[in-house]
């Protein structure tokens, strides 16, 4: 087993998911990998509906998965700002966990529809981040959803709605 460690975050739209991934690069050979970053820079205005996340979202994990494995290989430990928050995204993980044999954290953010929303109405004011997303949208978003379960097997830490206050 490598001594690398590969972070996965999940959580609604505003639930803290980038403010905590801030959080864990801070540990010696640890580097973040952030999914709206690489949308934003290789796609940007092409992304206007959750069609095009998907789609697009779909190509970086292609593209990016040959890179995640030979950062983890090298004894890097990755904190991947890509949302969990699906059994067949988490599955794809899963598939990065198991070929590079390294140890893993499922961060599940557990923050309440309210105040992801209030954090997403202070983000979106402040434009801080590389894609506004409406309170419709987050809903509808919100509505693929399914938060972790045990029986997907694994590590999950959890994380209430203090954990990471001004969320992301």
């Amino acid at each position: 087993m490598s001594p690398a460690t590969l972070h996965l975050l999940c959580g609604k739209v505003a639930s803290g998911k980038s403010t905590l991934s801030a959080r864990l690069a801070k540990a010696p050979r640890t580097v973040v990998i952030a999914e709206d970053e690489w949308l934003a820079t290789l796609y940007g205005e092409e992304m206007s509906t959750l069609r095009d996340y998907a789609r697009f979202s779909a190509l970086l994990e292609q593209a990016m998965a040959p890179h995640i494995l030979s950062l983890l290989r090298a004894g890097l430990s990755v904190v991947l700002d890509f949302q969990a928050n699906t059994p067949t995204r988490r599955a794809w993980m899963r598939g990065l966990i198991d070929a590079a044999g390294v140890a893993h954290r499922l961060h599940y953010l557990d923050v309440p529809d309210t105040v992801c929303k209030a954090r997403l109405r202070a983000r979106n004011a402040a434009g801080t981040h590389a894609f506004a997303v409406s309170e419709a949208e987050f809903d509808q978003i919100a509505d693929y959803f399914v938060p972790p379960r045990a029986d997907e097997g694994f590590t999950i830490v959890r994380y209430g709605p203090d954990a990471a206050d001004h969320g992301t």
